[in-house]
């Protein structure tokens, strides 16, 4: 071992200082990192361990089962929403009521005629005539606004309004 010194030209109490120094440094170094492996440990445990000592493992486990409900939540909900889309279109959404006397001796207005349309003007007309005796239904189709048989008067307002359902009039009405 002598001759290693002698060939490196270095006195071998200055080699034993050095390794001395270097021993420290690494057990400085393994204290140092054992310190911070103990803190990060008990940061761990402490992240681990919920509010009420439940571990947070559970907490997971639990909020991936709430997060699966709410996933086939939202598929049926989904469902649900384009069935109603496919079918309102077929709902009547629109309506339009004119009320009358159909006869001079008949007062009240107790006649009427109630026109139900779909998004599509289509959709029907119910005439109810009363008379002093008696009360008649009558019940009109129509196709896209329009009747293939002769609408009256009464028909004909009850339809302009139910085609004419949610468009704000920009005319004021007379005499206000």
């Amino acid at each position: 071992m002598d001759m290693i010194f002698e060939n490196l030209s270095m006195d071998s109490g200055i080699f034993i200082v050095l390794l001395l120094l270097l021993v420290i440094i690494l057990i400085v170094q393994t204290v140092r990192g054992s310190m911070r492996l103990s803190r990060l440990e008990r940061k761990y445990k402490m992240f681990m361990k919920g509010s009420d000592a439940q571990s947070l493992e559970k907490t997971f486990v639990r909020k991936f089962a709430q997060i699966d409900r709410l996933y086939e939540a939202k598929e049926e909900h989904e469902h649900s929403i384009n069935f109603l889309k496919k079918n309102f279109g077929m709902i009547f959404s629109k309506y339009g009521v004119e009320k009358y006397d159909a006869f001079d001796d008949v007062g009240g207005k107790l006649s009427f005629a109630l026109a139900m349309l779909d998004k599509e003007n289509t959709g029907l007309i119910l005439n109810a005539v009363h008379s002093k005796d008696n009360c008649f239904l009558y019940l009109k189709e129509i196709v896209k606004g329009e009747s293939y048989v002769m609408l009256s008067q009464e028909e004909v307002e009850a339809l302009r309004k139910a085609v004419n359902f949610g468009i704000e009039e920009t005319e004021e009405p007379e005499g206000k």
